[in-house]
């Protein structure tokens, strides 16, 4: 009798071991893609929740077409709430622990630069679908291999679009800038300027604010005396609500530019959807930019209604199919020869933006710049692209940078 119990417990465990096996080896088997970005932690987190559908999106359809290399791709996510040291853990978890080919993220410039180095020492390639500081790519530049790319759009580019339009926009050759007291702001601050002279102009007037600042009447009496008739925001999306509530305050209403950080919907909920209407910012696409940007932000609405932000989605989707081309090309997921493949894609890569052409080279790693943008405002909750004669007459000598 015992020897009966014992031969059926032995016969029960080397089934559970053999399925722990077999769902350990179609565990290993999935081609893993990390995502690390803010989903919760500041007003910045629905471009990261944004991104999240995106990825999820072109994940749906590569498994769709049959898996790269014959496998399943599986997306594992993390939120690193907006703060370096979540972000870092979150890194480390996907490379070490979880065994991804590569990662996308973040949202928060300021944790890109706090992890690159751990999948640059590691190669595992990061392509960055949101964070837009201009150093992102360029702090390995001059290694041997460079595994950080971006398909996002810098602080710089959209400086020079933004210049350009406000310049051509002006009727009284004025414009002002206001900037909140962050790195971020005053940076930024600093590329106005620089790109600005380079079109033969001063600034009327510059100010600052503190990013929590919620009356910024001073600052904009001031603007308004200068004569300037066009003003550049530099602020996050929460900030530049308050600014446009102080220009109701004290009806003073310039054409106003910003970057693209005022596609978050705290400008919505703050200053009110009529008022953030008032908002031209830079933009990489917008829901009617094209019949695959229409085609995506219908399925990410179907399944997430509430979610306003859809730029973020659209380029985590084409980060996404450039690493599967990559991936695809080079035959295998070890991390140094996608980073090989990735620089010199041999095939065109239909995204969402665009459609990329060797959108890679060893020297550069930014897949979209100023020429790729485009305007944008917000119309009815949704965003839209920019139709007007200023925009129509932009041209490439126009984007001085």
């Amino acid at each position: 009798m015992f020897k009966r119990i014992a031969r059926i417990t032995a016969a029960l465990m080397g089934a559970a071991v053999m399925a722990l096996m077999a769902a350990g080896t179609a565990h290993a088997q999935d081609i893993r893609i990390g995502y690390n970005a803010d989903q919760s932690g500041t007003g910045a987190a629905e471009l990261g929740v944004a991104g999240r559908y995106g990825l999820e999106a072109a994940v749906e359809d590569i498994n769709k077409a049959g898996g790269l290399l014959g496998r399943k791709v599986t997306a594992v996510l993390r939120d690193d709430q907006g703060q370096p040291p979540k972000s870092i853990q979150n890194v480390t978890e996907l490379i070490d622990s979880e065994k991804v080919v590569g990662v996308l993220g973040p949202v928060n410039s300021g944790n890109a630069l706090a992890w690159l180095h751990i999948p640059q020492q590691k190669k595992i390639p990061v392509i960055v679908p949101i964070a837009t500081a201009t150093e992102i790519t360029r702090r390995y530049q001059n290694d041997a291999r460079n595994f950080i790319y971006r398909v996002s759009m810098v602080d710089r580019e959209q400086a020079a679009l933004l210049v350009a339009y406000a310049v051509k926009v002006t009727r009284n050759k004025k414009v002002a800038f206001i900037a909140d007291s962050t790195g971020f702001g005053q940076q930024g601050t600093k590329d106005l300027e620089e790109i600005l002279n380079l079109h033969g102009m001063k600034p009327a007037a510059v100010e600052k604010f503190g990013p929590k600042d919620t009356d910024m009447t001073s600052q904009l009496a001031k603007i308004r005396d200068s004569g300037a008739d066009t003003v550049i925001l530099y602020g996050l999306a929460d900030a530049n609500a308050q600014i446009l509530r102080s220009m109701e305050k004290i009806n003073y209403f310039p054409t106003t530019v910003g970057t693209w950080g005022n596609m978050s919907t705290p400008l919505l909920n703050i200053a009110g959807k009529k008022l953030a209407e008032h908002v031209i910012f830079a933009t990489s696409t917008a829901e009617d930019s094209n019949p695959k940007a229409i085609e995506l932000a219908g399925r990410v609405r179907t399944k997430y209604p509430a979610l306003a932000t859809f730029v973020t989605a659209a380029q985590t989707y084409d980060s996404t199919m450039l690493l599967a081309a990559a991936i695809t090309q080079a035959g295998t997921t070890d991390g140094a020869k996608v980073q090989i493949a990735l620089d010199d894609l041999n095939s065109p890569v239909a995204g969402v933006v665009k459609t990329y052409q060797k959108p890679f080279t060893k020297t550069n790693h930014e897949a979209l710049d100023v020429s790729d943008f485009r305007l944008g405002r917000w119309k009815d909750g949704r965003v839209v692209t920019l139709q007007d004669d200023i925009t129509k007459s932009l041209t490439p000598g126009d984007l001085k940078k």
